[in-house]
């Protein structure tokens, strides 16, 4: 384990770096690319508000580790991805995850919030991360249907999801959810009009390496 200091407010915090003990199997590349991008993310927390402060300590499990595991099981899902949209991108999360482990995706991160997109284009260029592009606009604003596949963690619910890509995804394009226990109630919720453009089923689920959560991928596919 790794431990160092922030200062958050008038508090200092131990944070912790795990993902060289919980996966093992990354490449030193990844795991020094990883490390990077989770310092970088720190430092310009307080002027940005990336993550929230009860994440910071343990920003290793809840969103490296979620979004590691999460990118790992769309890759391996056997979908010929070459490019990835991370629609609501904000602190890069799952796109600039997504962008390490799959070097020959081109990532493109979609984030309205114009400071926030200047610290993607500044993580971009310090990882030296060639496959991404960075757009500074909402995700409603894309050309219909000009997407083939899509990521989102913390975007919105499913169905404020599937009703702003509904235009943006081409038919036949995938729209990947990162989503918690919750899921299958935000499914229940989505608009019987709205499903009529979507198939929507669960992609797999998985457990972090700490706790009990079980958080789910949803794979919703735009009818053609």
């Amino acid at each position: 384990q790794t431990k160092k200091l922030a200062k958050t407010g008038a508090k200092a915090l131990e944070i912790l770096w795990r993902v060289k003990e919980w996966f093992p199997e990354l490449s030193l590349e990844q795991r020094a690319l990883f490390k990077k991008y989770h310092e970088e993310l720190l430092r310009f927390n307080s002027s940005l508000n990336l993550i929230g402060v009860g994440t910071i300590a343990n920003s290793d499990l809840v969103h490296f580790s979620d979004s590691i595991m999460a990118c790992r099981g769309i890759i391996g899902c056997k979908e010929k991805i070459r490019s990835l949209y991370d629609f609501g991108s904000g602190n890069g999360f799952p796109g600039l995850i997504f962008a390490i482990l799959s070097p020959k995706t081109h990532v493109i991160l979609v984030e309205s919030d114009l400071r926030k997109a200047e610290f993607l284009k500044h993580i971009c260029a310090t990882l030296n991360l060639k496959n991404t592009e960075i757009l500074a606009r909402r995700v409603e604003t894309l050309p219909n249907e000009s997407v083939d596949f899509a990521i989102s963690r913390g975007f919105a619910n499913l169905s404020k999801s599937l009703l702003v890509a509904r235009k943006v995804l081409r038919p036949g394009g995938l729209f990947f959810h990162m989503k918690g226990d919750g899921w299958a109630r935000e499914v229940g919720d989505i608009p019987i009009q709205l499903c009529s453009f979507w198939k929507i089923e669960l992609l797999g689920n998985y457990v972090l390496p700490i706790g009990e959560i079980n958080y789910a991928i949803v794979k919703t596919r735009k009818n053609e």
